[in-house]
């Protein structure tokens, strides 16, 4: 799952030349830095903000633990877990690298990964965020610190095109999807602020869909932002017990709904040439999206490119309520490390308010440590930026969906989301292009 990345081509540059160079190091990856008597940690990550913060976290470390120094690699997420899958097999990876839920699974069933309740103590995760904590915890064992917790998902929006539109930013808590188009408030909405070049909504009989400037809303094969909160806003799944469920009624509703955003009604971008989640990041902080459905993972960027007023709102309801997806992130030690004493050493910093807070204070992200999380409010609220929408989708116990936590999961992503990227631009049919897509899936899982 895409979760707290950065795609950008800066992003990009610096992960390939990181990589160039930590791949290159072997002599510094076995652990001893030439005549200084420091032993080095590396650390692997894909976010060049966070990447930025730790910068600043481990020379914090490394003035109280003169002994160790601290290495921190960015890979971009395309090539992240490719990446990583072949390190771990080869003996090279990392003695810290990030892990998302999704991939968890075959890392800790593996063995690949450092037992942190054994490592720093059972009582640890208490200062923890505990959604985070039971995301990572398999068998009764937690297998990373927690860094960073996504929050839930929102709605940013272009205050500009909602007042074009006569659409009061207040509306926007009442909208609610639905198959029944009696029920479906959202959908109004998103055609209102869909418009030609000449300002001409897409109801206007005048309407031209060659000039379209903006459109309404990102519709999209967006696993995160889209997929699962519309899926989990309708009551289904997107996999049950290990199993992909995603072309099941309730779930395929709920992305029938989405594809016809795209197709039917030409609220939201084509999907043809269009599979990156980020392009509907670029669009809206280009001018050229209204509403942009996404997470906190996308605040920073947003807030630097967006060169007009926008906010941010709760993300649509459904007919099962408002039921956003919760990810976080955490810092894995490699059971294979050659100094595991060091290793757990820059665990236990990073697991520590003092280590976590420079990822909060920085606004990267929300920390998963949970003292340190207020520097991320600090942050934010000294900019006048409200991050209020994307916790209370998750207040007082909400309902949530939950990524999927299969093995063999960038396999499974691999075989069945071409095939849903083609759902979305309607070149196959959605009832048979969900099953296809499906069948991909869980042939993955049992080894066809």
């Amino acid at each position: 799952m895409k979760s707290l990345r950065s795609n950008t081509l800066m992003t990009v540059a610096l992960g390939a030349l990181v990589t160039v160079l930590a791949l290159g190091g072997g002599v510094l990856a076995a652990g001893a830095i030439a005549g200084s008597g420091k032993t080095i940690v590396t650390v692997r990550l894909w976010d060049d903000r966070v990447a930025a913060a730790y910068k600043s976290s481990f020379a914090a470390f490394e003035a109280e633990n003169p002994g160790i120094s601290v290495d921190v690699t960015v890979i971009p997420w395309s090539q992240y877990w490719g990446q990583l899958d072949a390190d771990v097999a080869s003996g090279r990876a990392d003695d810290i690298f990030w892990v998302n839920n999704s991939y968890l699974t075959d890392l800790a069933d593996g063995g690949k990964l450092m037992d942190i309740d054994a490592a720093l103590g059972t009582r640890a995760k208490n200062d923890w965020d505990r959604a985070v904590v039971r995301e990572f915890t398999k068998d009764g064992t937690l297998w990373g610190v927690p860094q960073l917790s996504d929050a839930g998902i929102g709605v940013y929006y272009n205050k500009a095109m909602l007042a074009a539109a006569g659409i009061d930013p207040a509306a926007l808590e009442d909208v609610a999807w639905s198959t029944d188009p009696a029920a479906d408030t959202l959908l109004p909405v998103l055609q209102a602020l869909t418009r030609d070049s000449r300002g001409k909504a897409v109801t206007d009989p005048e309407f031209d869909r060659s000039t379209v400037v903006q459109y309404g809303y990102n519709a999209g094969n967006d696993l995160q932002a889209i997929l699962l909160p519309t899926i989990g806003s309708n009551g289904g799944a997107f996999d049950t017990d290990g199993v992909f469920t995603f072309a099941e009624e309730l779930a395929a509703q709920a992305i029938g709904y989405q594809v016809d955003l795209i197709n039917t009604h030409k609220v939201a971008p084509p999907a043809v040439g269009n599979t990156d989640p980020d392009s509907a990041r670029d669009a809206f902080v280009e001018g050229k999206l209204a509403l942009f459905q996404s997470g906190l993972y996308n605040l920073p960027y947003v807030f630097d490119g967006a060169e007009f007023e926008w906010g941010a709102a709760s993300m649509p309801a459904g007919p099962a309520g408002r039921v956003s997806v919760t990810n976080g992130i955490v810092a894995a030690g490699n059971a294979r490390t050659a100094h595991p004493e060091a290793t757990t050493a820059v665990l236990k910093w990073l697991g520590s308010a003092e280590g976590n807070h420079f990822v909060g204070a920085s606004g990267a992200a929300v920390p998963g440590v949970v003292a340190a999380q207020q520097a991320y409010f600090d942050f934010w609220g000294a900019k006048d930026v409200d991050v209020k929408k994307f916790f209370e989708v998750l207040a007082n116990d909400a309902p949530t969906v939950t990524p999927p936590t299969s093995v063999n999961f960038g396999e499974v992503e691999a075989a069945y989301s071409p095939i849903l990227d083609q759902v979305f631009s309607a070149e196959l049919p959605l009832g048979s292009g969900l099953q296809q897509a499906q069948d991909a899936a869980n042939a993955v899982l049992a080894g066809d």
